[in-house]
């Protein structure tokens, strides 16, 4: 059974195992050690949830709310939350993606977000179908990436 709940510093270990298995996957650069898990999804001071998915204490996934200031990296508008989920590639599509997003929008409701934007490379077809599950829309296009937004 996969219980979702919100992240603590103890699963920092965790998240980076399901991060770096995406990574290798994606043949990306992005960091994904214990120690930028809990800065950037943990700890981050913009961070407004980091919900995991724990199956049997294995974090098997997980999802990151944060709030988008002025000149953030996606260029999405202030005031909107941006979001993030990771799934280990064994489990896409059992339902764990929903389950994390459940808890994410409550957090997005109770933070007061009109919208969160989900930013997706082009080439991501499970994560753009996802977004669209969850009630996402796309709004922007860009060269490799394609913008999806949600009304909270």
């Amino acid at each position: 059974m996969v219980i979702a709940r919100n992240a603590k510093p103890n699963d920092a270990f965790g998240m980076s195992a399901v991060l770096q298995e995406i990574m290798t996957y994606w043949e990306s650069p992005r960091p994904s050690s214990p120690d930028h898990v809990l800065d950037f999804y943990i700890n981050h001071p913009d961070q407004l949830s980091s919900v995991v998915a724990d199956r049997e204490s294995e974090i098997v996934g997980f999802q990151s709310l944060k709030i988008a200031l002025k000149n953030n990296t996606y260029d999405v508008t202030p005031g909107w939350g941006v979001i993030g989920t990771y799934v280990r590639l064994n489990l896409r599509g059992t339902g764990i993606g929903r389950s994390l997003f459940e808890k994410t929008l409550l957090a997005a409701k109770r933070s007061g977000l009109e919208f969160i934007d989900a930013t997706i490379s082009t080439d991501n077809q499970n994560a753009l179908a996802y977004y669209s599950a969850m009630g996402f829309v796309e709004y922007r296009r860009r060269s490799n990436t394609i913008s999806k937004k949600r009304r909270v």
